[in-house]
């Protein structure tokens, strides 16, 4: 009953607000959910629109709580895109409603469930950490360019090029990362963080990935998650561990403790940016440079 009453109070909210698409300058408004979302939809629309991403850095989407002004911007969207395969969790029941009466697009819709990694904690769910395979984020791309450059309100030619520029570098991306990530010794070649974000970018890249918690944040752990791990490091004998921006490093550090009591010496690596990216004026602030920044992290920690 209480989250009956929330969702209706934020539903009541949205629906009272101005709906007042396009914005001060005349142009169209996108809205979407996270950072990676709005910079790979600011790189596909160029001048075109004005692009508002309502997560920012240190921001974790699985616990993420829509705002009232969160609200306001969707209300007033012309086209709202989120991530899907419950990564923004807590906003689902809002984007059913507003498709009702707004353009939504989903960028998990781009990719069939063959390319995707299915959870080991929810049964029937899929992991949504797309963005770590940057050739699988670059289908996301394409697809988010071709729904978008079919609205009246954008100029076609203006997306196809911009999406087809973009897609370009995220190819390049996506070859200087498998080389970066082949310098580490295959032996080493193990990524632990505290929750288990970036299955894609194993896959991909051919590393070993395990996190404290599951795919979602919202996953408990208990001691006997943090004795396995301990386990796990000091058998391998791993070197290094690394925390995450926008999840606590408390769980991580408890691991430490641990492997450090069982005479194993291992160090935090640095942090990576995983359900969110860098302050908006930094180079992590994009999704090229966050990628980029990782990987450095994770390759000189670990070779």
């Amino acid at each position: 009953m209480k989250k009956l009453f929330i969702l209706t109070l934020l539903l009541t909210v949205l629906f009272s607000c101005q709906n007042s698409p396009t914005t001060d300058s005349g142009k169209p408004k996108i809205v979407c959910t996270t950072g990676m979302l709005a910079d790979a939809v600011v790189n596909i629309v160029g001048e075109e629109a004005e692009v508002v991403g309502l997560m920012g850095p240190g921001v974790d989407p699985h616990l993420y709580k829509a705002t009232q002004g969160d609200l306001k911007e969707l209300s007033s969207a012309d086209v709202i895109i989120y991530n899907g395969l419950h990564l923004e969790g807590k906003m689902g029941e809002i984007f059913e409603k507003l498709a009702e009466r707004k353009k939504i697009l989903v960028a998990a819709d781009a990719l069939p469930t063959s390319k995707l990694i299915k959870s080991a904690d929810f049964q029937g769910a899929y992991d949504p950490h797309l963005w770590f395979d940057v050739a699988l984020w670059s289908k996301v791309v394409e697809h988010l360019g071709i729904e978008l450059s079919q609205l009246e309100i954008l100029d076609k030619g203006s997306i196809l090029q911009n999406t087809a520029s973009y897609s370009a570098q995220l190819q390049e991306l996506d070859q200087w990362v498998s080389m970066e990530i082949a310098k580490i010794d295959s032996s080493k070649r193990v990524l632990i963080t505290a929750h288990d974000a970036f299955g894609y970018f194993g896959r991909a890249y051919n590393i070993e990935v395990k996190g404290l918690q599951g795919i979602s944040t919202m996953s408990e752990y208990g001691l006997k998650d943090v004795s396995d791990l301990v386990n796990f490091i000091v058998d391998r004998k791993i070197q290094a561990v690394f925390v995450e921006s926008s999840v606590s490093d408390r769980s991580l550090k408890a691991v430490v403790e641990g492997c450090i009591k069982n005479g194993h010496e291992i160090s935090i690596g640095g942090t990576l940016y995983s359900d969110a990216m860098g302050q908006e004026e930094s180079e992590e602030g994009k999704y090229l440079g966050m990628v980029r920044y990782n990987v450095n992290t994770i390759v000189e920690a670990l070779r």
